[in-house]
């Protein structure tokens, strides 16, 4: 059960998207009950055999995202009544937030079904890290433990996340299952001549929020776009820092920061495919160090470099693997990296080499496979399947 499933775009779907049809590879039916997308979104591919796709209306913010308490409850107060009167599942699978959470534990308790919880984040530390009152970061903790407490099994997207994990809800049964990109959709594509042939451009797909700082980008680029009148700064997604990004966009280099808004995982692919670099941020005063920018993973699938401005695992992931450029949350740092990306054009070869560095090293198959893994093993606890 989740807010966000295909064809919305972001990690959370696709993490979802590919654990739905890792179980109806191996024949389980599977239920999703979701909210039902914005209407440029509305299509999408086929759905699996022996997977059913249940959509409900929901509200959104003005960006289009399912985000604040507002937009939460639309969706948890009409999931509790449809989980409620759903066929009795073996297992259901939830992902963040902790209110979701709830509607699912205390149903679960009902139905005496079990559920996995599926952490792609902490919602505590994020709810810290963004500077929220510190009554609500103890209220959102303590619903959070009491969820993650109730759960049969936790999945943790990265060792950082689990370990935040028992540091708020103790020796809950957690089990690191990895992050990764679907790599038949983010796969380098065939750019047309006339993409080719019109103004480089730098690529940030993904969330814009107070977590991964992405103004820094905007800042930067500012810096080297008198000197490059060819270039372009495109940014796809929403967030809390949309609005913020585009007036300093405005002001610091008009007409030169495209935000597009959330469009899809194909498009997004085909613009990063064509891209000078992709970037990726993660705010480095915001106590979430330890979390891993899963957009840096769309970018290299693509075959594209990265400029990974921020701490954590993922600068390592840069530099140790030649991926990019990794440099301080620093306006300058960023400036010179895309310098030095401009300067030295991507070969043929290094598409070819990265995009199957990230086929061996992050395919959300590989990642879903794990977590299908131990959903199977909670269903089993319940009887037959």
């Amino acid at each position: 059960m989740s807010r966000l499933f295909p064809p919305e775009p972001g990690a959370a779907a696709f993490r979802l998207g590919a654990l739905v049809r890792a179980l109806a590879r191996r024949d389980h039916d599977v239920r999703v009950i979701t909210t039902r997308p914005p209407s440029h979104l509305r299509g999408g591919g086929p759905t699996p055999p022996g997977v059913r796709v249940s959509r409900w209306p929901v509200l959104r913010d003005r960006g289009g995202n399912v985000r604040g308490y507002v937009q939460y409850a639309s969706f948890d107060v009409p999931a509790f009544v449809r989980l409620l009167v759903a066929e009795r599942p073996d297992v259901v699978v939830v992902e963040p937030p902790p209110t979701t959470g709830v509607v699912v534990r205390v149903v679960c308790a009902l139905r005496r079904v079990p559920y996995v919880y599926y952490a792609g984040d902490v919602s505590t530390t994020a709810a810290a890290g963004i500077g929220a009152a510190a009554p609500v970061v103890a209220v959102l903790r303590r619903v959070e433990r009491w969820v993650l407490r109730g759960a049969t099994s936790v999945l943790a997207v990265s060792a950082g996340v689990a370990s935040d994990i028992r540091d708020i809800a103790g020796d809950v049964p957690t089990t690191v299952v990895g992050t990764g990109v679907d790599t038949d959709i983010f796969t380098p594509r065939q750019v047309a001549a006339r993409q080719v042939a019109s103004r480089q451009t730098f690529v940030y797909a993904g969330t814009m929020s107070e977590l991964q700082g992405a103004e820094v980008f905007v800042r930067a680029f500012a810096q080297i776009c008198g000197s490059h009148p060819g270039v372009d700064l495109v940014m796809y997604g929403q967030g809390a820092e949309r609005e913020q990004i585009e007036q300093v966009a405005t002001q610091l280099a008009p007409g030169r920061v495209h935000l597009r808004g959330v469009v899809s995982g194909d498009e997004v692919a085909e613009a990063l495919s064509g891209a000078v670099a992709g970037l990726a941020s993660l705010h480095p005063r915001r106590g979430y160090d330890f979390a891993f920018p899963t957009k840096m993973f769309a970018v290299t699938a693509c075959g594209c470099r990265v400029i990974y401005a921020g701490p954590g695992p993922g600068r390592a992931m840069v530099e140790d693997n030649a991926l990019g450029w990794a440099c301080d949350w620093d306006s300058d740092a960023v400036a010179e990296a895309m310098r030095s990306a401009l300067a030295t054009p991507g070969s043929a070869q290094e598409t070819a080499r990265i995009a199957a560095w990230t086929q061996e090293n992050a395919s959300q198959a590989t990642v879903a496979a794990s977590a299908a893994d131990t959903v199977v093993t909670a269903a089993a606890r319940r009887g037959t399947r």
